[in-house]
C-alpha cells in the first residue's frame, strides 16, 4: 500500500508539472508560427498587391508576429525571441539534411562548364555584396564609429544565405564586438538584412518583369502559383509503401534526424580539440554556425552509403522519398524564415538604423548591375531567366528565384532551373573559404580592412573567370 500511494503521489507530480507554463513554453512558439505562416498565407492570397509582389508568404507571417510584439500591453514572452533564435538556426540545418539525401536524378539541359559558372556567379556575388557592405561600414566605423566595423560582412549571410546564416553570423560578431566593448546587436542586424533582402527580391523582381512585359520583351503569365508535383513523384520504383509498421514520413524524418545528430557530435568532437589560437579564437565559434554546411555533406555520405547498402544487397529497398524531403525542406525554410523575422528586436537596432539602410542598398544595387552584366555574358539566350533566378536567390532563397523564373518560364525550358540547382555543390567548394574569412574580419579594425582587401582580390579573379571571354576577346583586338 506504501509503495502504490508513492507511485500515485509521483504520477501526481509528474501531472502537476505538465500544467504549468513551462511545459507549455517550446509547443506554444511553434504554435504561435504557425499562426504568423497561416495568417501570412491568407493575407498573400486575399490581398491582390501582396499575391503579385511575390513576397513569401512566411515573411509575411514573421512580420505579423512583428507586429504583434508592437502592440502595447501584449506581453513581451509572446513571442519568446531566443527561442524563435534557436529554431530558426536548427531548421536551417534541418532544411539542409532534408535536400542532401534526395535522390537528384535531374536530365541535366546545363554543360558542366555552365554549372560550374553558375557557382562561380553565386560565389563572386556573395564576394561584392561582402565588399560593399564591409566598405561601407569601414568607413562608417572610421569617420564616426557608428557601427561595429565589421557588420557590412552580414550582408552577404542576410542577402545570398539567409536568415539562417545572418543570425549564425551575426550572433558571432555580436560576441565580437561585446569582447572589443562594442555594443553591437549582431543577430538582430542580420535578420534585418535577410527580411529586407526578400523584400528586394521579390518587389524588385516583379517590378523588372513588369518593365520587361510593358517593353514587349516578355509575356507574363498571371502571378499565381502553380502545381508543378505529381502523384508520380511520391512514389518511384523500389520504394518501401505506406503500408509500411512504420510510416513512410516517420522514416523520412527519422533520416534526416539522425544525420543532423551525427553533425552535432562531429562538431561537438573538434570542439574538444586542441586547436591552437587561430582555431579556438576564430574557427571553433564558427563550427555550430556552419550546421548546414556539416549537415549537407553528411547528408550526402549518408546517401552514398544507402545506395552502396542496396547495391551489396544489404537494403532491398529505397528508403529516400523525393517528394516527402521536398515537404520536409520546405516546411524547415518556411519555420526559419518566420521565425527568424519574429525574432528581430527593433528596439536593439534604433542606432543603427542608417547604416542599416545603407547597406541593404547599396547591396541590392550591387547585386542588381552585377548580375545583370554576368547574366548576359553567362546566358546569351537567356538572359532575363539566367538574371531573374540569380537575383531572386541571391536576395532570398532559391526559393524566390524559382518563384520569379516561373513567371517566365513556367515550364522550365531554359537551362536556368537546372542550373540554380546544380551550381550548390562548386558554389559551396568556392564559398567555405570565404566563410572562414568572415570568421577572422570581426577580430580587429585591421583585421576587417585585410579582409575587406583579400574578399576584393578574391572577387576580381571569380570575376575574371566568368568574364574571360569578353576580356581575351578585348586583348586579342
Amino acid at each position: 500500500m506504501k509503495i502504490l500511494m508513492t507511485l500515485c503521489n509521483a504520477n501526481a507530480e509528474v501531472m502537476t508539472s505538465f500544467a504549468t507554463p513551462e511545459a507549455w513554453s517550446w509547443l506554444l512558439q511553434f504554435c504561435i508560427i504557425a499562426i504568423g505562416l497561416l495568417a501570412g498565407n491568407i493575407l498573400r492570397r486575399k490581398v491582390p498587391f501582396l499575391r503579385k509582389s511575390l513576397i513569401p508568404s512566411a515573411l509575411l507571417g514573421g512580420a505579423l508576429l512583428l507586429c504583434l510584439k508592437a502592440i502595447p500591453g501584449m506581453k513581451e514572452n509572446i513571442v519568446d525571441k531566443q527561442a524563435m533564435e534557436i529554431i530558426t538556426y536548427h531548421a536551417l540545418g534541418l532544411g539542409f539534411v532534408a535536400l542532401a539525401l534526395k535522390n537528384n536524378k535531374i536530365e541535366s539541359k546545363s554543360s558542366t562548364m555552365t554549372v560550374i559558372e553558375t557557382g562561380t556567379l553565386t560565389a563572386s556575388t556573395y564576394l561584392i555584396q561582402a565588399i560593399v557592405g564591409l566598405g561601407a561600414t569601414i568607413l562608417l566605423y572610421h569617420f564616426g564609429k557608428v557601427i561595429f566595423y565589421a557588420s557590412g560582412l552580414l550582408l552577404p549571410m542576410g542577402y545570398g544565405q539567409g536568415p539562417g546564416q545572418a543570425l549564425n553570423f551575426g550572433t558571432i560578431y555580436h560576441g565580437q564586438a561585446h569582447l572589443q566593448g562594442i555594443d553591437f546587436a549582431g543577430a538582430d542586424f542580420g535578420l534585418s538584412i535577410a527580411a529586407i533582402g526578400f523584400i528586394v527580391g521579390s518587389v524588385i523582381g516583379v517590378i523588372y518583369l513588369n518593365v520587361l512585359r510593358r517593353k514587349g520583351i516578355i509575356s507574363v503569365q498571371e502571378m499565381e502559383e502553380r502545381q508543378i508535383n505529381t502523384l508520380d513523384d511520391y512514389q518511384s520504383e523500389d520504394e518501401i509503401p505506406d503500408s509500411e509498421s512504420i510510416d513512410k514520413f516517420s522514416i523520412q524524418i527519422c533520416l534526416v534526424l539522425f544525420v543532423y545528430f551525427l553533425v552535432y557530435l562531429f562538431v561537438n568532437s573538434i570542439q574538444k580539440m586542441d586547436l591552437g589560437d587561430f582555431g579556438t579564437n576564430t574557427l571553433k565559434p564558427m563550427l555550430w554556425g556552419f550546421n548546414f554546411l556539416f549537415g549537407t555533406l553528411f547528408g550526402v555520405i549518408a546517401k552514398a552509403l544507402i545506395s552502396k547498402f542496396k547495391k551489396v544487397k544489404l537494403m532491398s529497398r529505397e528508403y529516400t522519398n523525393n517528394y516527402l524531403l521536398n515537404r520536409i525542406s520546405g516546411f524547415c525554410f518556411d519555420v526559419m524564415i518566420v521565425a527568424g523575422t519574429a525574432a528581430i528586436s527593433f528596439n536593439d537596432l534604433r542606432e543603427f538604423i542608417f547604416p542599416l539602410i545603407l547597406v541593404c542598398v547599396l547591396g541590392a544595387i550591387a547585386t542588381f548591375i552585377y548580375l545583370k552584366a554576368a547574366a548576359k555574358h553567362l546566358y546569351p539566350t537567356y538572359v532575363n531567366e539566367g538574371f531573374l533566378s540569380m537575383f531572386g536567390m541571391l536576395t532570398g532563397t532559391a526559393s524566390n528565384g524559382m518563384i520569379l523564373l516561373r513567371e517566365i518560364d513556367p515550364k522550365f525550358e531554359t537551362p536556368a532551373a537546372n542550373n540554380l540547382v546544380l551550381q550548390t555543390f562548386p558554389a559551396i567548394i568556392l564559398g567555405f573559404p570565404i566563410m572562414l574569412i568572415l570568421g577572422y574580419a570581426p577580430q580587429s579594425f585591421k583585421a576587417s580592412v585585410i579582409t575587406l582587401i583579400v574578399v576584393t582580390v578574391l572577387f576580381l579573379i571569380m570575376a575574371g573567370f566568368i568574364f574571360r571571354k569578353k576580356i581575351f576577346k578585348r586583348r586579342k583586338k
